[in-house]
């Protein structure tokens, strides 16, 4: 006989109160070639104190002194590893064998109907066994994916670290060079009477120049100082700037000029919106964007929509499209999500964080303008 009973012992806990039922069933259960490890117990108190115990099946009579086999079913402690249990009553109606069933019971057999006992134990244990694998599957798979987003986290936060390394190393030695160097120029350009000599500086000094300015883009898109000023600041700086760069017109709309947010979110929502306008500029062909942040029932909502053209199906599952999966991940890391959608006629991400409101204060709009204030200069001549 194939199943769990041949290759080891079965050990079987008997709610029964009759000696004879119990020798009976077991003798069954043996004739049919299992190998049965049986202990009996008969009373509501021995039954709770053999529940501490490990067993493979649980056999149980329905009718038994002071409680019955379903009051004996909800006995059984939830969670941890699930143990069959199986009803071996001599009258059990209907609705009691569909009660038992909801109730959590693997099967019922009737006592003059014995034979069915050791094909349904054998089932009952099957079947056990298979959800049990399948839980412990479920949870390696859920430690795998928390592992996972744990190192998608631990990723973004070196690749912040080193960003902000980078740019404090072009903003200390390259832009302190260049603003050195553009200095001795302009010095040359006054004390020298030349016109080859100034023009040839003049032409030095632009190109100085030009390297600062780059130097200063990169170093934003690295590390965004201007978020020293607020991520409201810094969202109409970016909207601005995109305009500029782009020819796009980028609105930017918000409820509240100066937000003191969790730490954390600020930088994650200007990255969520840089990574959404990049991928503006490259691919939908848009010639409108906005960007509203509003701060509502305590959670943060930052949009950004455009009237491009959309996204096609399989533009999310290409096998190198790791753009809105980083920000998945990003947002992850303040407990915040991710929810993009397009109707083929443009695309729309929001970003939303749920924020304790104790953490968080805003204020009415004071006049300030911060939408072309770069904190990151170096100084001008």
């Amino acid at each position: 006989m194939n199943g769990p009973g041949v290759a080891r012992e079965i050990r079987v806990l008997h709610l029964e109160d009759s000696e004879l039922d119990h020798e009976l069933a077991i003798a069954h259960l043996r004739r049919d070639g299992l190998r049965v490890a049986a202990t009996r117990v008969e009373s509501r108190s021995e039954f709770q104190a053999a529940l501490a115990g490990t067993w493979d099946v649980i056999l149980s009579d329905y009718n038994l002194p002071g409680f019955t086999g379903v009051d004996a079913l909800g006995m059984l402690p939830r969670g941890g590893r699930p143990v069959p249990f199986i009803l071996v009553s001599g009258e059990i109606g209907e609705e009691t064998a569909v009660e038992a069933m909801r109730s959590g019971a693997s099967d019922y057999v009737l006592k003059n109907n014995l034979a069915r006992l050791a094909p349904a134990m054998e089932r009952a244990i099957e079947a056990h066994e298979t959800l049990r694998a399948r839980h412990a599957a479920d949870r390696e798979l859920e430690a795998s994916r928390l592992r996972l987003s744990e190192l998608a986290q631990h990723l973004q936060t070196s690749v912040e670290m080193e960003r902000a390394a980078i740019a404090r190393e072009i903003h200390d030695d390259v832009g302190g060079s260049l603003t050195a160097l553009k200095f001795e120029l302009d010095w040359v350009r006054r004390h020298s009477s030349e016109s080859a000599v100034q023009q040839r500086v003049l032409s030095a000094l632009e190109t100085v120049t030009h390297a600062i300015e780059a130097s200063q883009r990169i170093m934003h898109n690295l590390r965004p100082a201007i978020l020293e000023q607020g991520l409201v600041a810094a969202l109409q700086w970016m909207a601005s700037r995109f305009t500029r760069r782009t020819g796009v017109e980028c609105l930017f709309r918000t409820s509240h000029e100066k937000l003191q947010l969790p730490a954390g979110v600020p930088l994650v929502a200007y990255r969520t919106a840089q990574e959404a306008l990049t991928n503006i500029s490259k691919y939908a062909q848009a010639r409108r964007v906005a960007i509203d942040l509003s701060l509502s029932a305590g959670v943060l909502s930052l949009e950004i929509s455009d009237d491009g053209r959309g996204l096609r199906p399989g533009d999310l599952a290409k096998a190198r499209s790791f753009g809105i999966r980083g920000l998945h991940e990003r947002a992850s890391t303040v407990g915040g999500w991710i929810d993009l959608s397009s109707d083929g006629a443009g695309t729309t991400l929001i970003l939303s964080v749920p924020i304790d409101a104790q953490g968080v204060s805003s204020t009415a709009a004071d006049g300030d303008d911060d939408r072309d204030h770069d904190p990151s200069t170096w100084g001008s001549l």
